[in-house]
């Protein structure tokens, strides 16, 4: 798994996580206290980012971050070498510089097969979506929406940067989890046609239009309605 993340950092640093023994810098914890009693400072934070307070809008925003973080990481991996780490919380460690987003560390990455993606992805969203419910108010069909977001755009950067028979790896799993029936399934209407790209219009909306001067998301179902 270390010769894959390190080719991984290659397509860009929202794909890039440090791994390792000895983590990059200080500050670092795992996951599963962010998404405990350090949530609500988190969301604080972020919604003092984006101006918009710490509110429902904030929470949306957090939780995107992180699922395109952990998405762009997974399906990263599994398109390159079809294998995916362990990013259940307790395997995943965060920190917040005073500049700059969301920063994440894997200690031990642990190896998966290509197949788990879903799994080990929203398996570590459901911890948090479970919290960020309970204390803001979310709805579930908006935290499911972002993350079906989350994964599309990870997989527009990967099918721009990587070779095209990795491309077409993360095509296919991407096409599978937003399927209906699959775990995504139902988030919104995806669309791939060979040579043209991927089109996601989703079925809910992650509130960014209520950030002072955010506007609409490209894929938001405000466009259509």
């Amino acid at each position: 798994m270390d010769e894959v993340l390190r080719a991984l950092a290659s397509v860009g640093p929202f794909f890039t996580v440090p791994h390792g023994k000895e983590p990059p810098g200080e500050g670092f914890r795992p996951l599963g206290e962010l998404y405990g009693e350090r949530l609500e400072p988190y969301v604080t934070e972020v919604g003092r980012r984006i101006g918009s307070g710490p509110g429902r809008v904030a929470a949306s925003t957090a939780q995107f971050g992180i699922a395109s973080r952990l998405w762009s990481v997974g399906l990263g991996c599994a398109a390159l070498a079809g294998r995916v780490p362990d990013l259940a919380p307790e395997r995943v460690w965060w920190r917040l510089p005073g500049a700059g987003s969301l920063e994440l560390w894997l200690p031990e990455p642990g190896e998966l097969p290509a197949e788990a993606l879903g799994e080990t992805v929203l398996g570590n969203l459901a911890v948090l979506d479970t919290a960020l419910r309970e204390r803001f108010g979310v709805s579930p069909k908006v935290l499911r929406g972002n993350a079906a977001s989350g994964l599309v755009g990870a997989l527009r950067v990967l099918m721009d940067r990587v070779p095209d028979g990795a491309g077409g790896v993360a095509v296919a799993l991407a096409g599978e989890l937003l399927a209906d029936g699959g775990a995504l399934g139902g988030t919104g209407t995806f669309i791939h046609e060979e040579g043209l790209g991927v089109a996601f219009v989703r079925r809910s909306c992650c509130l960014y239009y209520r950030v002072p001067g955010g506007g609409l998301c490209g894929d938001c179902v405000l466009r259509t309605t």
